[in-house]
């Protein structure tokens, strides 16, 4: 394949955006290469400025349930345009967007739209300090959720790639109320409550997708859960990236543990800009303005984003088996990767999660982030090189996770196979 107008546009972007990006891990600093610069999506495909086509696993870092350019998404999304883009005002399709979310969970009363997965869960910490009237956070290394400053302390995904698991700029008067606990091992978290008094609340990805696809195990949860009602702090689930991924009700569809708040991200907009949190109605009754905790936002719940979460969300209900199907999808792909892989002589170890899949270069499980940590990263950037070349198109750093749409199809899963065996054979054969 040839890149010579995505080299070319990346030295241009260079010039007036730092690192020619405008999100980190985009800049093929984890893997060889120049990023490819897309001009548009169709289907499962993805296609960049040089006519090169892609079978697309990203698929905008999960969102894109049904692919690109879904007429149903799409006609829903050209209506409300004509519409008016935004209006800083109450809409219906907030209630109706809200309404079919809520009733899927037992757990959640009410909810509260955003702009995106980072300003859900920052709201969520807040609300969660609010209602306990405490300072303290516990999170897990390796989990990523978001860049507001609280949070980026031992970060998965594009810090990792970067080699900065934490970042300047960020108060260590706001780092010192988190505590770090070690994924997957409960008598980190235990040891963090011997250590404070004052956990407002814990913050998991319960199937994590920013240090690779790591899944927390069930006996984990439970004790999770246990210890937050030992101690009066709440559970949060960070279902930015699981929620209806995993299954349509995410990581709760799959786990028996009940969350006290649950954060979404853009797949409830169907790939636009927009996150959500929700809880009981006791606990957002805390929020503004019924509470005190104050959240807001001119583009909160905008009607081109609900719009497009609606369309999504219903056409989700109405397909019972889809997860069942995706998930088939995403086995086969892995097994092909580990088939791919033996066959090549590399240690590779592979997971799955619904729509989800992820895959390490290692010769052991990963359960956490130091076990993610020792994943052969120069192995990954090599394959990921050889794939895009082959017309694969997969996340670009090994502390990500991947993803299946609707609209691929079996032929388009043996062909990633048959690129994953020639690319593996082609590193360790030449």
């Amino acid at each position: 394949m040839k890149f010579d107008k995505s080299i070319e546009a990346f030295s241009e972007a260079y010039r007036v955006i730092p690192g020619g990006v405008d999100s980190p891990v985009r800049a093929f600093g984890g893997v060889e290469g120049t990023p490819p610069f897309i001009a548009r999506g169709e289907g499962a495909y993805l296609y960049d400025i040089d006519d090169n086509r892609y079978i697309d696993f990203v698929q905008s870092w999960g969102p894109l349930i049904f692919g690109h350019c879904d007429k149903d998404i799409e006609n829903a999304v050209l209506e409300s345009v004509r519409q008016g883009l935004s209006f800083g005002a109450p809409t219906e399709l907030e209630t109706q967007l809200a309404t079919q979310i809520v009733e899927m969970f037992d757990n959640v009363d009410k909810l509260r739209f955003v702009s995106s997965g980072t300003e859900a869960v920052m709201s969520a910490i807040r609300l969660a300090r609010g209602v306990t009237g405490r300072d303290d956070i516990v999170k897990f290394a390796g989990c990523y959720h978001g860049h507001s400053d609280s949070l980026l302390v031992q970060a998965g995904s594009g810090a990792t790639t970067f080699g900065s698991p934490s970042s300047p700029g960020v108060p260590a008067d706001l780092t010192k109320h988190t505590l770090l606990a070690r994924y997957n091992d409960i008598q980190s978290v235990q040891k963090c409550f011997e250590e404070s008094e004052a956990i407002a609340c814990v913050i998991i990805e319960p199937i994590a997708g920013n240090m690779g696809l790591v899944p927390a195990k069930e006996e984990f949860l439970v004790a999770l859960r246990e210890l937050c009602d030992k101690h009066g702090a709440l559970l949060i689930f960070d279902e930015v990236m699981s929620g209806f991924r995993a299954s349509l009700k995410g990581a709760q569809g799959i786990s028996a543990v009940v969350p006290d708040i649950v954060t979404w991200g853009k797949v409830i907009g169907a790939g636009m800009p927009v996150g959500a949190f929700g809880a009981s109605k006791e606990i957002m009754s805390h929020l503004s303005p019924e509470g005190k905790v104050y959240q807001a936002g001119t583009l909160s719940g905008n009607p081109i984003a609900m719009s497009a979460g609606l369309a999504s969300i219903q056409k989700l209900k109405i397909q019972p088996n889809l997860y069942d199907e995706l998930n088939a999808k995403a086995k086969r792909l892995m097994q092909g990767f580990e088939e791919a892989g033996n066959q090549a002589g590399l240690n590779i170890v592979t997971d799955t999660r619904g729509s989800m899949f992820g895959f390490f270069f290692s010769d052991k499980p990963v359960q956490n982030f130091d076990d993610a940590l020792q994943n052969d990263t120069k192995t990954f950037a090599s394959f990921h090189n050889k794939m895009l070349n082959r017309g694969v198109y997969l996340a670009c750093s090994s502390f990500e996770a991947g993803f299946i749409s609707s609209v691929m199809t079996d032929a388009m899963i043996e062909e990633a196979i048959e690129a994953a065996k020639e690319a593996m054979m082609e590193l360790t054969h030449g």
